[in-house]
């Protein structure tokens, strides 16, 4: 793929068309898609929205709790008003305060499940004992920006490098028209104006997968920086960092600000119409993320996935087509639902049979909100993780 600025024409136009149907109906049909050719792995086959074959009905109300990533809550959220259509005694509430928050709640265990971008350490597993992930979509971080003031359309798609990428966060970078990132955009004329760089205020698996990826292309910024929910930037203390909470925060601190730069889930982004970047991947092509991109770079990285340990990494990618800044998010659950005060029988069957429904019907709302659905490999695992869930020792889940 050439490193040539390219218009998104076609493929942004419709991304975002496909955007608003889902906004304005809440669903859209599920959007079949094959393995990349030398992939390992193909798309779940799943019934499309309102199918309960799934579905069991619980017939005492309950009321469950969900906190954690911004990242998938467009998703979540669909979800638990799609699933109480279907099962009107199931009420699921869903709070998107970050990464780093759910992992909080659900260790201390105020909430009945929680949603991560960011695969738990060894140590977090071992301070929250008990805790299993179980991946729920696949996702792009977009790089993102606003350039419009200086005459630069928000369909032009800049190219970009982990080194660039790296150099702005690291404060290296200061304007837009540093002879690195003109390299790479030999057809566009970018400004002399400064950046602001935007990051994540609150712990976050954005900011995890963001820094993951530029960890492991960046030696620089590996030894600096590292990866994590939560970093110290040293943009804000050498030139212009901005931090702002969840997903949607940053978009809208980089829509109000001129010349800024961001990394978000892709809806956000668009969701915004803010700019989409390029960024170079393994293979050395310019790659913007889509559901393709992503899926490609799941089938490239994913591997034979392990039912006892779904931690996923797959920034980065090999494969022509990998969009690199791609990752699995998570729901964090007890093996044992018993060890949650909060939980009775009732409600550990219905927080599991809410699971069930999401890896195989619900995966059909993700394409619409811009997610790609589950790999059948996945799926498969999850089974078995929802299978092994007990409650004092009572098995959940039947099949």
């Amino acid at each position: 793929m050439s490193n040539q600025p390219r218009k998104r024409n076609t493929t942004r136009l419709v991304i975002i068309g496909i955007v608003i149907v889902a906004i304005i109906v809440g669903a859209v049909a599920y959007e079949s898609m094959s393995s990349p050719a030398g992939g390992t792995m193909s798309t779940v086959a799943s019934p499309g929205p309102g199918v309960t074959s799934s579905v069991t009905q619980v017939q005492q109300p309950v009321t469950i709790l969900g906190a954690g990533a911004t990242f998938p809550a467009p998703l979540i959220q669909t979800w638990t008003v799609e699933y109480n259509k279907l099962n009107p005694s199931v009420k699921i509430n869903y709070n998107p305060i970050g990464s780093g928050g759910g992992i909080q709640q659900i260790t201390a265990k105020t909430v009945d499940f929680g949603a991560s971008d960011a695969p738990l350490s060894d140590a977090q597993l071992s301070n929250a004992s008990g805790i299993v992930l179980m991946p729920e979509t696949l996702g792009g971080v977009a790089i993102t920006y606003n350039l419009q003031s200086y005459g630069i359309s928000n369909t032009t798609t800049l190219n970009f490098t982990g080194d660039v990428i790296a150099g702005i966060y690291m404060g290296q970078i200061t304007k837009w028209n540093d002879p690195k990132i003109q390299a790479l955009n030999p057809g566009v004329t970018l400004p002399n104006a400064a950046i602001t760089a935007v990051h994540r205020s609150d712990g976050s698996g954005t900011t995890y997968a963001f820094t993951d990826y530029l960890s492991r292309v960046n030696s620089d910024w590996n030894t600096v920086v590292g990866h994590s929910t939560s970093v110290t930037w040293p943009v804000d203390t050498v030139a212009s960092g901005v931090g702002a909470k969840g997903n949607a925060g940053v978009a809208g601190t980089v829509f109000n600000t001129r010349g800024a730069i961001g990394y978000v889930d892709v809806i956000y982004a668009v969701g915004q119409h803010l700019g989409i970047g390029a960024v170079r991947n393994a293979a050395g092509n310019f790659i913007v993320p889509t559901l393709d991109t992503i899926r490609y770079a799941a089938a490239n990285a994913t591997g034979t996935p392990n039912a006892s340990d779904l931690r996923v990494h797959i920034v980065n990618a090999a494969g022509a087509q990998s969009y690199p800044i791609s990752t699995y998010t998570y729901i964090l659950i007890y093996k044992d639902m018993s060890v949650q005060s909060s939980m009775n029988m009732a409600k550990a069957q219905a927080l599991a049979q809410f699971l069930w429904w999401a890896i195989h019907d619900g995966q059909s709302f993700a394409p619409g909100l811009i997610y790609v659905p589950l790999p059948a490999n996945i799926v498969s695992a999850d089974e078995q993780l929802l299978l092994s869930l007990t409650y004092q020792g009572q098995t959940l889940i039947t099949r």
